[in-house]
Protein backbone atom coordinates (compact mmCIF):
# COMPACT_ATOMS: atom_id res chain seq x y z
CA UNK A 1 0.00 0.00 0.00
CA UNK A 2 1.76 3.63 -1.01
CA UNK A 3 2.13 5.70 2.00
CA UNK A 4 1.11 9.31 1.62
CA UNK A 5 3.09 12.28 3.29
CA UNK A 6 3.20 15.51 3.89
CA UNK A 7 7.14 15.59 2.26
CA UNK A 8 8.99 19.17 3.42
CA UNK A 9 11.22 18.17 -0.10
CA UNK A 10 7.99 18.29 -2.23
CA UNK A 11 6.96 21.62 -0.35
CA UNK A 12 10.81 23.22 -1.01
CA UNK A 13 9.93 23.17 -4.92
CA UNK A 14 6.28 24.54 -4.67
CA UNK A 15 5.83 27.66 -6.73
CA UNK A 16 5.13 30.50 -4.41
CA UNK A 17 1.79 30.16 -5.76
CA UNK A 18 1.25 26.69 -4.91
CA UNK A 19 2.73 27.34 -1.49
CA UNK A 20 0.70 30.24 -1.06
CA UNK A 21 -2.61 27.75 -1.98
CA UNK A 22 -1.57 24.71 -0.22
CA UNK A 23 0.66 25.61 2.43
CA UNK A 24 -1.00 29.27 3.50
CA UNK A 25 -4.85 28.74 2.64
CA UNK A 26 -4.65 30.61 -0.10
CA UNK A 27 -7.24 30.59 -3.15
CA UNK A 28 -6.14 31.32 -6.63
CA UNK A 29 -7.81 33.78 -8.56
CA UNK A 30 -10.41 32.63 -10.79
CA UNK A 31 -9.97 31.31 -14.18
CA UNK A 32 -6.18 31.43 -13.71
CA UNK A 33 -5.94 27.83 -12.65
CA UNK A 34 -3.42 25.29 -14.83
CA UNK A 35 -6.28 22.40 -14.63
CA UNK A 36 -9.57 24.91 -15.18
CA UNK A 37 -9.95 23.66 -19.01
CA UNK A 38 -8.38 20.00 -18.24
CA UNK A 39 -10.70 17.81 -20.63
CA UNK A 40 -7.91 14.61 -20.53
CA UNK A 41 -8.73 11.49 -18.80
CA UNK A 42 -6.91 10.73 -15.33
CA UNK A 43 -6.94 11.62 -12.15
CA UNK A 44 -5.66 14.38 -10.02
CA UNK A 45 -3.51 14.32 -6.64
CA UNK A 46 -2.19 16.35 -3.95
CA UNK A 47 0.50 18.10 -4.84
CA UNK A 48 2.27 17.84 -2.20
CA UNK A 49 1.95 14.10 -0.93
CA UNK A 50 0.63 12.14 -4.24
CA UNK A 51 -2.54 11.27 -2.51
CA UNK A 52 -5.53 10.09 -5.13
CA UNK A 53 -8.20 12.75 -5.01
CA UNK A 54 -10.33 13.37 -8.17
CA UNK A 55 -11.10 11.65 -11.34
CA UNK A 56 -11.12 13.42 -14.65
CA UNK A 57 -14.92 11.85 -14.92
CA UNK A 58 -16.24 13.32 -11.75
CA UNK A 59 -15.01 17.04 -13.07
CA UNK A 60 -17.42 19.51 -14.84
CA UNK A 61 -17.89 22.94 -16.01
CA UNK A 62 -19.35 24.81 -13.10
CA UNK A 63 -18.55 27.87 -14.31
CA UNK A 64 -16.80 29.35 -10.86
CA UNK A 65 -13.87 29.75 -12.14
CA UNK A 66 -12.23 26.59 -10.61
CA UNK A 67 -11.56 23.08 -11.24
CA UNK A 68 -14.91 21.75 -9.70
CA UNK A 69 -15.87 17.84 -8.88
CA UNK A 70 -18.50 16.00 -7.93
CA UNK A 71 -17.08 14.00 -5.52
CA UNK A 72 -13.63 12.47 -4.79
CA UNK A 73 -11.93 9.50 -5.74
CA UNK A 74 -11.03 8.34 -2.78
CA UNK A 75 -13.10 9.40 0.17
CA UNK A 76 -10.81 9.02 2.96
CA UNK A 77 -7.92 11.62 1.57
CA UNK A 78 -10.02 14.57 1.76
CA UNK A 79 -11.10 15.89 4.62
CA UNK A 80 -13.52 18.59 5.25
CA UNK A 81 -13.33 21.01 8.22
CA UNK A 82 -15.70 24.01 9.05
CA UNK A 83 -14.19 27.25 7.95
CA UNK A 84 -15.74 30.69 9.07
CA UNK A 85 -13.32 32.96 7.61
CA UNK A 86 -14.36 35.83 5.83
CA UNK A 87 -17.52 36.09 7.59
CA UNK A 88 -19.52 33.15 6.42
CA UNK A 89 -19.47 29.65 6.67
CA UNK A 90 -18.21 27.07 4.52
CA UNK A 91 -17.02 23.55 4.14
CA UNK A 92 -12.88 23.51 3.80
CA UNK A 93 -11.46 20.73 1.65
CA UNK A 94 -8.11 19.59 2.57
CA UNK A 95 -5.71 16.20 2.02
CA UNK A 96 -5.72 13.91 4.34
CA UNK A 97 -2.33 13.14 4.28
CA UNK A 98 -0.85 16.34 2.93
CA UNK A 99 -2.49 18.60 4.94
CA UNK A 100 -3.06 20.61 1.93
CA UNK A 101 -5.99 23.14 1.52
CA UNK A 102 -7.48 22.35 -2.13
CA UNK A 103 -10.21 24.24 -1.83
CA UNK A 104 -13.94 24.77 -0.51
CA UNK A 105 -17.44 22.12 -1.02
CA UNK A 106 -20.69 23.79 -1.92
CA UNK A 107 -24.59 22.01 -1.80
CA UNK A 108 -24.76 23.35 -5.53
CA UNK A 109 -23.63 20.83 -7.74
CA UNK A 110 -25.64 18.74 -10.34
CA UNK A 111 -28.19 17.51 -8.63
CA UNK A 112 -28.24 14.15 -10.71
CA UNK A 113 -24.63 13.49 -9.60
CA UNK A 114 -24.86 13.91 -5.62
CA UNK A 115 -25.43 17.55 -5.50
CA UNK A 116 -21.92 18.59 -4.21
CA UNK A 117 -19.04 20.90 -5.78
CA UNK A 118 -15.43 20.58 -4.70
CA UNK A 119 -14.35 24.12 -6.21
CA UNK A 120 -10.40 23.29 -6.03
CA UNK A 121 -7.60 25.25 -6.35
CA UNK A 122 -5.47 23.94 -9.15
CA UNK A 123 -2.31 25.30 -7.49
CA UNK A 124 -2.99 22.24 -4.89
CA UNK A 125 -3.22 19.25 -7.98
CA UNK A 126 -1.07 17.26 -9.86
CA UNK A 127 -2.43 16.08 -12.95
CA UNK A 128 -2.09 12.19 -14.43
CA UNK A 129 -3.16 11.20 -17.42
CA UNK A 130 -4.90 7.69 -18.02
CA UNK A 131 -1.84 6.56 -19.62
CA UNK A 132 0.62 7.28 -17.22
CA UNK A 133 -1.65 5.86 -14.13
CA UNK A 134 -0.12 2.62 -13.84
CA UNK A 135 3.85 4.16 -14.13
CA UNK A 136 3.33 6.80 -11.28
CA UNK A 137 2.02 4.33 -9.04
CA UNK A 138 -1.72 4.48 -9.56
CA UNK A 139 -3.05 1.63 -11.79
CA UNK A 140 -5.15 0.54 -8.80
CA UNK A 141 -7.22 4.48 -9.73
CA UNK A 142 -7.57 2.57 -13.55
CA UNK A 143 -10.88 1.53 -13.60
CA UNK A 144 -12.37 4.96 -11.90
CA UNK A 145 -11.26 6.42 -14.97
CA UNK A 146 -13.08 6.30 -18.38
CA UNK A 147 -11.50 4.44 -21.00
CA UNK A 148 -9.60 6.16 -23.35
CA UNK A 149 -11.57 6.26 -26.80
Amino acid sequence: MTRYIKDPDVIATLTPEQYRVTQENGTERPGTGAWLDNKAVGIYVDIVSGEPLFASGDKYESGCGWPSFTKPIEPAHVNELRDGTLGMIRTEVRSTHGDSHLGHVFPDGPADRGGLRYCINGASLRFIAREDMEAEGYAAYLDQVEDVA
